[in-house]
């Protein structure tokens, strides 16, 4: 599954829709890259690949700090899935590649 590559999601959370940008590489069943959002860009943690099945975590410090935590797949160039947000529970993303 080619997951390397640029791609843009939209997490539905309580403050409304959130735009981030991903930078994905693969390199076997580890996960790394960048996440880019409103609040500035993070490297990816914790990334890991099975299968069409993804999962990282990025920290964040705005509007608070805390880890998120998401989980989603990849189905040709389309990524959806959920990231978990502390407390305040799960919210799904979608999205797809832009290069």
């Amino acid at each position: 599954m080619a997951i390397d590559g640029k791609w843009e999601i939209t997490i539905n959370s309580p403050m409304g829709a959130q735009k981030a940008t991903l930078d994905l590489k693969a390199d076997g069943a580890a996960l790394s890259g960048t996440q880019t959002a409103m609040q500035g860009t993070q490297p990816l943690a914790n990334g890991k690949i099975d299968g069409n099945n993804l999962s990282w975590s990025a920290s964040i410090t705005s509007p608070m700090p805390m880890t998120l935590e998401f989980n989603g797949a990849v189905d040709g160039d389309k990524l959806s899935g959920s990231v978990k947000a502390g407390a305040f529970g799960s919210f799904p993303f979608s999205g797809g590649r832009t290069a």
